[in-house]
């Protein structure tokens, strides 16, 4: 079994401690405008709650029949802290080990875990966009309202954005350089004897 460059290892530590940073900013953000709004609203999604203009978004949401925005409804928020908690685990761990075939399954996890809150975000904006109150004060026929993933959406007289806050953006690096070392270790090192 292959063990790791210590920079590989430095590298999977410092990623893993940066890991602890989810618990104290938040992972995603969704701004919306209007003119009404011209300084724009924002929600921000935390590892286990969600804040700012979270009840005026709800009430104008509740207009068009969506329902109210509540950390009740994500059940994620359960179970996240421990995701991210075992992620932290398993890194430091693979820092330690010092096998290949660890970092092989960090890497792993970690993208699996990317592309798990992906589709997770999606079906619960799916849904939340899609499934209306038909009494709603306002019923525009055939419209839906599910927020975009990443990126900006036109929804009625709303330019909404979703895409990572900062502690996004933290996960998104740690992903980019552990995949980066895990390339490293495969195709720089990988006929090393070590």
């Amino acid at each position: 079994m292959k063990k790791l460059k210590t920079s590989t290892r430095i590298i999977i530590a410092i990623a893993s401690l940066a890991m602890i940073s989810a618990y104290y900013v938040p992972l995603w953000q969704i701004l919306m405008w209007a003119p009404q709004y011209p300084e724009g609203l924002e929600m921000k999604i935390w590892i286990n709650d969600i804040s700012g203009d979270v009840k005026i978004i709800s009430a104008l949401n509740h207009y068009i029949g969506m329902k109210h925005i509540e950390v009740s409804m994500f059940p994620e928020f359960g179970y996240m802290i421990y995701i991210v908690g075992a992620l932290i685990g398993v890194g430091l761990l693979t820092s330690l080990i010092n096998r290949r075939f660890m970092l092989i399954t960090f890497a792993s996890l970690i993208v699996a875990s990317g592309i798990a809150a992906l589709v997770d975000f999606y079906l619960w904006g799916y849904d939340y966009g899609h499934n209306l109150d038909p009494t709603a004060p306002i019923v525009v026929p055939g419209m839906a309202y599910q927020p975009p993933v990443i990126g900006t959406k036109q929804l009625l007289n709303f330019t909404a954005f979703s895409g990572p806050d900062v502690g996004g953006w933290i996960f998104l690096v740690i992903g980019i350089a552990i995949i980066g070392v895990l390339g490293l270790e495969i195709f720089k090192y990988g006929k090393s004897t070590r």
